[in-house]
């Protein structure tokens, strides 16, 4: 029986991702790379739950998804209930109510979430509406269609009783305006301006279910979408393998549909870990970038979790057992 906590050693990549961007050769990350392909399978290992996993430090997130999955409730209700909190944070400046807001000052949601069956509901470009997440999930389950977008989106949030609220908080107003006084864009890695909420969860049947919800980059061209409404960019779940999520900048998420990628390298046999490592060594052989960040989360069928960035800062929150841990990336680089 596979070892479930045990994480591929890569003391090979010491030191090697905070600079690769800074002038390391593609022979250099191809050989990187190919270290991963010795993958640890997990066949015959009976799957597990429950489990909640997070991107990013959000300990209130993971607990009211777990207070669910105590309940004996599923994946699905679990992410959605542990996203809507953040969703409603004013103080988390890059979800939902008192996200910073495009250029022009107006608070747009992206927000995606995937069942076990395959199931998936998304809106994008949505204005007004607090609980982003959960017009997803309406869009899932009470319509023919994956996406709805804009003010269509709007119209059917108001539609199935959400109410019509101003998501600018004054403290982000004020940082908006502060910003229009040079108006010069620039995305900064690990600032909490570009990232979001990425959950994962396994129930007590051993289903999984993800959720990703954000209000996307600060100060972005007005119609921007990132990759987090995205099905198998910023989420993708399959059942009978596992589930991945992403954060950081969208357009690199998406130009390589990362969390589809995840999946499927799980599914070709490598751990969560390894998964998320090629993923992002994927996206670094295309382009050289500096101060851009990108991060993978994973958890598969047995419970076996993963996560990993293309530089430091990104972290995770895990919670299983009523325990919460929250665990920086740069560890994997010691």
């Amino acid at each position: 029986m596979v070892n479930r906590r045990h994480f591929l050693t890569i003391s090979s990549l010491v030191g090697f991702l905070p600079s690769l961007s800074f002038g390391h050769s593609r022979s250099t990350i191809a050989n990187a790379s190919s270290s991963l392909k010795d993958a640890e399978t997990v066949a015959g290992v009976p799957p597990i739950g429950p489990v909640v996993i997070s991107t990013w430090k959000q300990p209130k997130a993971n607990a009211a998804a777990q207070a669910v999955l105590d309940q004996g409730g599923r994946a699905l209700d679990a992410v959605e209930a542990g996203v809507r909190i953040p969703e409603a944070d004013p103080d988390d400046m890059s979800v939902g109510y008192g996200g910073r807001p495009d250029r022009d000052g107006h608070v747009t949601l992206d927000a995606c979430i995937m069942d076990e069956k395959g199931n998936a509901g998304s809106v994008t470009f949505l204005e007004h509406i607090m609980h982003a997440i959960s017009v997803a999930r309406a869009v899932m389950e009470k319509t023919p269609h994956v996406m709805l977008s804009g003010e269509g989106a709007f119209t059917f949030a108001l539609s199935q009783g959400f109410k019509k609220e101003n998501l600018l908080t004054k403290k982000a107003e004020k940082e908006w305006r502060e910003w229009l006084k040079t108006a010069k864009y620039k995305p900064i890695a690990n600032i909490e301006r570009h990232d979001t909420i990425g959950m994962l969860a396994i129930d007590g049947q051993g289903n999984i279910s993800g959720a990703c919800t954000t209000s996307g980059l600060a100060y972005k061209m007005r119609g921007r979408v990132g990759d987090s409404p995205i099905i198998g960019a910023g989420l993708f779940v399959d059942n009978e393998i596992g589930g991945a999520c992403a954060t950081g900048l969208g357009e690199l998420v998406m130009r390589t549909c990362g969390s589809f990628l995840v999946v499927e390298l799980m599914r070709q046999g490598r751990t969560p870990q390894q998964a998320c490592e090629e993923a992002a060594l994927r996206i670094i052989k295309k382009q050289e970038f500096k101060d851009i960040q990108v991060g993978f989360l994973a958890v598969n069928k047995q419970g076996e979790h993963g996560a990993f960035s293309i530089q430091p800062g990104f972290s995770y929150t895990l919670s299983q057992n009523k325990q919460t841990q929250v665990t920086d990336a740069r560890s994997y680089l010691k």
